[in-house]
């Protein structure tokens, strides 16, 4: 595993060359100072462990151990792309910790690390190595980390680049290098914040400020001397990609990167001492639930039918600690933020859902849930109008003009499908579904709900859709108020008119998409599908209400008549087989 007079002839050949009389003295100090008969016996003892499986051999065979608070640990994400920065106490075990860390979480965590940690060969499948002694890293490791990071891996950088030393503040890494900065803004990585409560010891911080390099050559004796340790870890909250680039835009778009890094490292440094931090964060999304378990409760639901590709489509209504309602919300959250929208909590769940039928699209092969649907009956509501009964109730204040639509109605919404599965017909399947259920329960005539625009889009982009479709698919009665009407000046409502005057809808729809396209943006799916699946007159807008609960994304008030379904997809979506 380790062997001195190896490692000197690899990374110093001329000096173990020119001069024998030297080398062979200072080979016997470094093996009594880096323990190699210690090392070898462990290998001896274990040549078979690698990886993982290798790490935690070694934090049992010098029975170190770490804490972490059960609420940060939680705050790991358990998918996509991440970089965690960390400081470095003790320079070697406390690494380890942390690689164990992550990985009960993320079996895909690797660590960049320098290349003399890269000689040991049961670690090679956990590292991406980079030179951060001479500063000359090859490129083919940079993009090594890269394409990690773009297949949404998770990485762990000690910015530092070495241990921490005595400062003035207390036990701190020296200057932070940006390369995990840059590394981050590239791939649009979010930063994971986690502090190691660790030290060495006193003789080891004295060698530091009489010898630096010195000092470094006693770090495997520090090593030995952490044994039966536990540290404790601190989990920060997650500091999205949007937030820290906002924060370095605005308040430090003159600053350099490496002082731009300085503000991570400060922020670091709060999370241990349990301060506010610096940039803003967000909530880590909750970690998946049991997939044995989850299939379990799935095969229990009433099936609807089975698509091309085997996949299943089922319909669930709530039970009491279910694990399907907390899996739903989770990958709610995730399909939400990843367009920029989102709840900012672990779960997108609220307290509709638990009386709200859920359609489900389940992947078999995969034990996952790739997309749901939720609805409800509206009858029981008719005399309230749906207030505290619908979730578009809370957006849109219904009128008695109403009532005929909620007696024979369905409301949907909330739909989704996690990111893994778009582009894979998952939507359309979902669509199948709601024809399965109508197609069982053919008393249901009218489906309405709210339907998003992101806020990710511009305003004049937003401007346009909501005229376009307030134009082209009008209410034809006043059906509802919106609690927070979405407004058009005067100015831009007659600047929209001249160019949608709601002659020809098929010319006006192309205009739109032209307009859109020249922003990189395109009309959202939802708006797309229900305004096609019906002929002229059967699909109406009530309204656009601006829903501030949902990071301020405008949802417009859908109508859809069932009886004026085209038959192309009244075949496709209802009278096709299950």
């Amino acid at each position: 595993m380790l062997n001195v007079e190896t490692l000197i002839q690899d990374k110093y050949p001329s000096f173990y060359r020119r001069h024998p009389r030297l080398v062979q003295p200072l080979i016997r100090v470094l093996r009594m100072l880096f323990r190699e008969k210690s090392f070898q016996q462990f290998a001896v003892d274990y040549p078979h462990l690698e990886g993982f499986n290798f790490v935690e051999q070694v934090l049992d065979y010098f029975d170190f151990s770490y804490t972490v608070r059960d609420h940060e640990r939680l705050r790991m994400p358990a998918q996509g792309r991440v970089v965690i920065i960390a400081n470095h106490p003790i320079g070697s075990l406390d690494g380890l910790a942390l690689l164990k860390l992550v990985r009960e979480t993320r079996t895909d965590v690797k660590v960049v690390a320098n290349e003399l940690l890269s000689t040991l060969k049961p670690l090679h499948n956990l590292l991406l190595p980079v030179d951060n002694m001479g500063g000359s890293t090859r490129r083919q490791d940079i993009a090594a980390i890269r394409t990690h990071l773009d297949n949404d891996g998770a990485i762990i950088i000690f910015p530092a680049g070495e241990v921490s030393r005595l400062s003035p503040q207390g036990i701190r890494d020296g200057d932070w290098r940006s390369g995990f900065l840059r590394m981050a803004i590239n791939s649009k990585s979010p930063i994971l914040p986690v502090f190691v409560d660790g030290r060495n010891s006193v003789l080891f911080y004295s060698v530091s400020l009489v010898a630096k390099p010195l000092s470094t050559l006693l770090l495997v004796r520090e090593m030995f001397k952490q044994a039966q340790n536990c540290v404790d870890i601190r989990v920060g909250e997650l500091i999205s990609y949007d937030s820290y680039q906002k924060i370095l835009k605005q308040q430090h778009q003159n600053v350099s990167l490496k002082e731009k890094a300085k503000l991570f490292k400060r922020h670091l440094y709060r999370v241990g001492q349990n301060r506010k931090g610096i940039f803003g964060t967000v909530t880590a999304i909750a970690h998946p639930e049991n997939r044995a378990l989850l299939k379990g409760e799935v095969k229990q639901c009433e099936l609807l039918g089975k698509t091309s590709d085997g996949k299943q489509v089922y319909l669930y209504r709530y039970q009491p600690n279910s694990l399907i309602i907390r899996e739903i919300g989770r990958l709610r959250e995730i399909a939400f933020r990843a367009v920029g929208e989102g709840t900012g909590s672990r779960r997108d769940i609220d307290r509709y859902d638990y009386h709200y039928f859920h359609l489900i699209l389940w992947d078999d092969e995969e034990l996952e849930i790739a997309g749901a649907y939720r609805f409800c009956d509206t009858a029981p509501c008719v005399d309230t109008l749906g207030k505290d009964y619908l979730y578009s109730s809370e957006l849109f204040s219904y009128t008695p003009s109403m009532r005929p639509y909620l007696e024979r109605g369905l409301e949907l919404g909330r739909s989704f499908v996690q990111p893994k599965y778009w582009g894979r017909r998952s939507l359309d399947y979902l669509w199948y579904g709601i024809g399965a259920f109508l197609r069982r329960n053919p008393q249901y005539r009218y489906l309405s709900g709210p339907v998003t625009l992101s806020n990710a889009y511009p305003k004049r982009a937003m401007e346009m859709l909501i005229y376009f479709y307030s134009r082209h698919h009008p209410s034809c009665q006043k059906l509802a108020e919106p609690v927070l009407p979405y407004r058009i000046s005067p100015e831009r409502n007659r600047e929209l008119a001249e160019k949608f005057p709601g002659v020809d809808q098929k010319a006006e729809f192309a205009q739109l998409k032209s307009e859109l396209a020249h922003m990189n943006l395109s009309v959202p799916t939802l708006y797309k599908q229900y305004t096609e699946v019906c002929e002229p007159g059967g699909v109406q807008f009530a309204g656009f209400n601006i829903d501030a609960n949902f990071a301020n994304c405008v949802d417009g008030l859908i109508i859809v008549d069932l009886n004026q379904l085209k038959q192309s997809k009244r075949e496709r979506y209802i009278n096709s087989p299950d």
